[in-house]
C-alpha cells in the first residue's frame, strides 16, 4: 500500500537521489561559501523588505520578502537530517537567520512614532495569534514543499510555497514589537513561526521518510533502519498543543466579542443618533468601535453591564467618532 502511494506521488523517474537533495538543503555541503553568502544575502535583503513593507502595511511589498526569503532552504535541512539521523548544521543556520531578521526588524521600528499602535497595521495585527488553521496551512505548505524538493518536475511550485508558509515576516514582526517594548504582541508573532517551523520539519520528515531516504542512508552507512515516528509524533505535539490553546481562546473570544456588542447597544439605547459600529477582539482586547452626535453615556455603566458576560480581566477599549448621519435627498431632487 505504501509503495503504491509513494509510486504515484513520487513516480521513480522524478525521484531525486539522496546527494542532489542533500546538495540542495544543506549549506555545509558542495561549494559552501558561495551557499552561503547567498543565503545570508539574500535572507538579509528578505528581512529588509519585509520590514518595510511591515511599517508600510504593504501586502504586496510583504509578498516580495516572502519569496526572496530562503530560510525555508535550512529548515528543510533540518526535517532531512533528522531522517537521516546527521547533523547537517542546519539548526544553527536557523537560529542564527531568525536572530537576524529579529534584530533588523528591531532596528527598522526606530522609524515608528513612540505611540503608535501596532494592532491597527493589518500586517501586525493578522501575525500576533496564530490558531490551528495556520498550523493546517502550515502542514499542507510544508507537504508541498517536500514533494517539491524531492520531484524533478514540479520545481515551479516552490514560489508558491514560500508565499504560503509565513517565516521572516513574522520573525520582522516579532522584532518591530520588541523595539515597541510590545512582548505579548512579540510572543505571538514568534509563536506563529515557530509553529510554522515544527510544521515545515514535521512535514518534511514525514515525506523523506515515506519515500525511502532514510533507508538509503541506512543502507549506504551498514545501519539498521532507524524510526523516525517518534520524534515526528514530539513535533506535532510540540505545535499542536499551544495552537490548540489558541484557537479555543479565540473562539471564547468571538462568544464574549457578541455578548459586548449585544451590551454595548444597550448602553448606548437612551442615546439618540448613537450605534455600535463595530466590537474587535485583538491580542485578547476588546474594542468598542461607536459612533455618536453627541456626549458617550458613563463608560462605568457599560462596564457594570458586561460585569457577569464576559470574564473579569480582559481589557475594554471604547474608541468614539463623533458624527451622524444625515439624510441629503436624491441628487437632482
Amino acid at each position: 500500500m505504501l509503495s503504491s502511494v509513494r509510486a504515484r506521488v513520487l513516480p521513480a523517474a522524478q525521484r531525486r537521489t539522496l546527494d542532489e537533495l542533500t546538495e540542495d538543503l544543506v549549506l555545509g555541503s558542495g561549494d559552501t561559501t558561495s551557499k552561503r553568502s547567498a543565503f545570508w544575502t539574500m535572507l538579509t535583503l528578505a528581512a529588509v523588505i519585509a520590514g518595510a513593507g511591515v511599517l508600510t502595511d504593504s501586502t504586496a511589498t510583504v509578498i516580495g520578502a516572502m519569496i526572496i526569503a530562503p530560510l525555508s532552504t535550512p529548515i528543510m535541512g533540518i526535517a532531512l537530517g533528522s531522517v537521516l539521523r546527521r547533523r547537517t548544521g542546519s539548526v544553527m543556520v536557523v537560529l542564527l537567520g531568525g536572530l537576524l531578521a529579529v534584530a533588523l526588524g528591531m532596528v527598522m521600528s526606530l522609524a515608528l512614532p513612540d505611540h503608535y499602535d501596532l494592532l491597527s497595521n493589518s500586517q501586525i495585527a493578522s501575525r500576533t495569534s496564530p490558531d490551528l488553521m495556520d498550523l493546517v496551512a502550515a502542514l499542507a505548505t510544508g507537504l508541498a514543499g517536500a514533494i517539491a524538493l524531492a520531484r524533478r518536475d514540479v520545481a515551479s511550485v516552490l514560489p508558491g510555497v514560500a508565499i504560503a508558509i509565513s517565516l521572516v515576516p513574522p520573525l520582522v514582526v516579532t522584532g518591530v514589537c520588541l523595539g515597541k517594548l510590545s512582548g505579548w504582541l512579540a510572543l505571538g508573532s514568534l509563536a506563529l513561526f515557530v509553529s510554522n517551523l515544527f510544521a515545515l520539519v514535521f512535514a518534511g520528515m514525514v515525506v523523506f521518510a515515506s519515500l525511502g531516504y532514510a533507508a538509503e542512508a541506512d543502507r549506504a552507512a551498514g545501519r539498521p533502519a532507524g524510526r523516525t515516528s517518534a520524534a515526528m509524533a514530539l513535533l506535532f505535539a510540540v505545535v499542536f498543543v499551544p495552537l490548540a490553546a489558541n484557537t479555543a481562546a479565540t473562539l471564547l473570544l468571538n462568544v464574549w466579542t457578541g455578548r459586548t456588542k449585544d451590551v454595548a447597544r444597550e448602553w448606548l439605547a437612551s442615546q439618540p443618533g448613537a450605534s455600535v459600529t463595530s466590537v474587535d477582539a485583538n491580542s485578547r482586547t476588546l474594542y468598542v468601535h461607536v459612533r455618536t452626535p453627541g456626549e458617550l453615556p458613563p463608560v462605568k455603566s457599560l462596564m457594570d453591564r458586561l460585569n457577569g458576560r464576559i470574564p473579569q480581566g480582559i481589557p475594554i477599549v471604547v474608541d468614539a467618532t463623533r458624527g451622524q448621519r444625515i439624510d441629503a435627498g436624491k441628487v437632482g431632487g
